[in-house]
Order: C-alpha cells, then structure tokens, then sequence
C-alpha cells in the first residue's frame, strides 16, 4: 500500500492516527494559528484590489469539485456583464513566478487545473506562488472581477466572498489536522461565506451542487458525442483527482461497464501508464483535469468526460447579493 493510500485509509476510514502523526498535526496546527493571529494583529497585511475578489477553496487537502464550480462561476459572471479572470497557484507546475495561461500552455508550466480552465473558458488565467500579484495582473490586463481558484487558506489575498465547497461522501474525514486527518485548517464556529456541498441533497449545512456529465471528447480532436455513444460496453476509467469514485460512480449511472484506474490527486501521467492492465478495452474514458495532462500519451480510443456544476438559482442570487453587499460598504 502507497503511503497516499495509508493516509486515505486513515483520514476516511477506519484506521486511527498514530501518536507521531497526531504529534505533527498539534505542531501544524500551532503554526497555523500563529500565522491567523498575525494577519488579524496587522503583523501580516491582506491586500484589497481595485476589483471584486470571490475565492473557491476547501479546509482539506486533495480535490472537492472546486474547479467545476470555478468554470460555473465563470459562465455566470459573463452573462451578467463582468470580464472575469481567474487565479491559481498551479499546483504541480515548474517555477514559482508568473504565467499568463493560455490554451496551449504546456501543463508542467501551468498546473493541470489552471490549464483545464484556461482551455474550457478562453478567459485569462494568471497563475503564480504571490496570488496578489496575479490578481493584480488580471485587473492591469483589463478584469473587473478576479476568482481565486483554491486559496481560503491564502490570507494576503483579500476577498470579497469566499465559498467553501464541501465533498457530501467524505466530509472532513476524521476531523484532524494534516497529517493525522485531511484538514488544512479547522472550520471556524462562524463561517460568513458561502459552503457548497458537492454530492448533497441540500440542507442548512449548504448549498447543493451536482456534477452532471456533458459530452464526450476525444483526445485526437475529433468530433464530441454523448456518454450514451459507448452503450453497454466496459470501459476503463482514468482518474488522479481528490475522489475519483464520484466519477467512476458516474460512469456506472450511465450503464458502463468500469474498470477502474485511480491515481493520486494531479498524477503526473507518462505512456508507461497506459501499457498494463488496459488489455479489452472498447474505450478508455478520463477526467477533463487529467487529459489536459494525457495527450499524446493516451492510448487511441481515449476519451475525456465534461462535466457542469449545477447549482440552485438562488446560490447566484445570493453570491450576487454578497458582492453588491460589499460593493456598498457593507
């Protein structure tokens, strides 16, 4: 078992953490308490921008749902008039300064999700380890609205909004600070933004999202097709994200046949992936964060799955609410 492995079974499942473990996360927590008191003491500065600042993030490591939501977000704020950017640190990417994403950056200069996003909405995307300074960039180059694509933890970029997106299946696992749990942070007693549920049915804990499943496109560029084209046939199911069996469970919705895949949250894929264990396939279906990373690599036959966030109409009323809220001085 990879220690990747070891910890999921830990952070949720039935394993306990070990003393030394729960002795890293009690050190982890001190200094992220430390580092809290000293942005609200003034020791550290959060930086207000000229534009709106709305930040997508979870309190545990490893993928929620975050980017669907960030791409949902992007639709909505054009339809209502905003020229939107967005920013990431880029996790997984070369070097630490800024890059201007575009549809043909090379991942290993973007990060996987910086670079899904950046070729699923043609907006500008600005990734860069200083986020201030991307979103500085952002508005020099013409964005009235910037969304911040992970980064609740990330205090020197102040915000307008924040929105929490919550997985419904695993929650906060056991409820401990890395490493002993998933926690980057403990959730605060009051929360003044938004929590999205990814998965839920929709209660007062948050607001319900479900990913539906679009068309599917093949990785050679031809033409997309519905989920339905593959019928009844087995497939095998590619996905390195936070929780890969949504999609898996996904798939099987649809009547398929799935052989699994799974590979640790932003796998770096090499074509040696693809040489065992894909034997029979009639098609190979993957996750849109990965084929950003498994073109040229993948197998022919290789498809990637769009999916949409859906959420109620009032959640954009009240995100659109909020930012009227603060735009007002309130």
């Amino acid at each position: 078992m990879t220690l990747a492995a070891r910890l999921e079974a830990i952070w949720y499942g039935p394993q306990r953490a070990g003393w030394p473990l729960r002795l890293l996360a009690a050190l982890y927590g001190a200094v992220i308490a430390a580092r809290r008191r000293l942005y609200r003491l003034g020791v550290l500065r959060s930086h207000r921008l000229a534009a709106p600042v709305v930040v997508v993030g979870n309190r545990v490591a490893g993928g929620t749902g975050k980017t669907p939501l960030v791409l949902t977000l992007v639709e909505h704020f054009l339809k209502q008039g905003y020229r939107p950017g967005v920013v990431s640190r880029g996790y997984g990417r070369r070097g630490q300064g800024l890059v201007r994403v575009r549809a043909d950056t090379e991942v290993s200069i973007a990060g996987d999700e910086p670079a899904l996003i950046a070729r699923s909405s043609g907006l500008p995307v600005v990734v860069c380890a200083n986020r201030v300074r991307a979103a500085r960039a952002l508005i020099a180059d013409g964005c009235d609205l910037i969304i911040a694509d992970d980064g609740l933890q990330h205090l020197a970029l102040g915000r307008d909004l924040e929105i929490e997106v919550v997985d419904a299946q695993r929650g906060y696992g056991n409820g401990l600070l890395l490493p002993a749990g998933p926690l980057r942070e403990q959730p605060p007693e009051a929360f003044t933004g938004l929590r999205v549920i990814n998965g839920g049915a929709g209660d007062a804990g948050g607001w319900p999202m479900r990913l539906r499943p679009g068309l599917l496109h093949p990785l050679d560029g031809g033409p997309p097709q519905p989920l339905s084209a593959l019928g009844n046939t087995r497939v095998h199911a590619v996905a390195g994200i936070g929780n890969p069996e949504r999609f898996f469970a996904t798939l099987r919705e649809h009547g398929l046949d799935v052989v699994e895949h799974r590979f640790v949250d932003h796998h770096a894929f090499t074509s040696a992936d693809f040489e065992y264990g894909f034997e029979g396939a009639a098609a190979i279906v993957m996750t849109g964060k990965d084929a950003v990373k498994c073109r040229g690599i993948a197998p022919a036959g290789s498809y990637w799955l769009e999916t949409k966030a859906e959420l109620p109409e009032l959640f954009f009323i009240e995100v659109e609410h909020r930012l009227k809220e603060r735009g007002d001085g309130g």
